[in-house]
């Protein structure tokens, strides 16, 4: 049985957090969620530099996952196309199934979760919420194209 690859995808605030810890019950998959690694020795959660290697190591780790047919949550944001691509292909190697889970949220509503969690030293404001909006790579037709599913909520 091969395993799959569940790519988590959204904005902070949007859901994924939540929606990773329920699929890791449902489908018994190994999640690697990167605030979790930087939360729990108190690093800072807006240390890109920290957090890129955190993802590397954690995707070091998913592959050897998935060549031994156990299904990998990534809950990075992966707010880029090309992030998203590359895990497909690195995932299609070991022969996995790739699914799509792409959460969004009105910013506002983002707002009040990312407010209500108070994770963040500096908070996240609505301004940076919009920036990233603007940043943040919707998948296209092309894009879908390359999953086994899509699950858009």
């Amino acid at each position: 049985m091969s395993a799959t690859l569940f790519i988590i995808s959204g904005l902070p605030g949007v859901g994924k957090s939540t929606r990773a810890a329920a699929l890791e019950a449902e489908a018994g998959a190994v999640r690697f969620e990167p605030d979790a690694w930087l939360d729990e020795p108190h690093l800072d959660l807006w240390d890109e530099e920290r957090r890129a290697a955190i993802e590397t190591i954690q995707w070091r780790l998913g592959r050897r996952f998935l060549a031994g047919s156990v299904s990998v949550i990534v809950e990075w944001g992966t707010w880029g196309r090309n992030e998203r691509l590359a895990l497909i292909e690195d995932a299609r190697a070991f022969g996995a199934r790739v699914e799509l889970i792409w959460l969004t949220a009105a910013a506002e509503v983002m707002l009040e979760r990312i407010q209500q969690r108070g994770r963040e030293d500096p908070p996240i404001t609505l301004e940076h919420i919009l920036e990233w909006q603007a940043a943040f790579q919707a998948p296209d037709a092309d894009e879908l194209a390359h999953y086994d599913a899509v699950h858009r909520q």
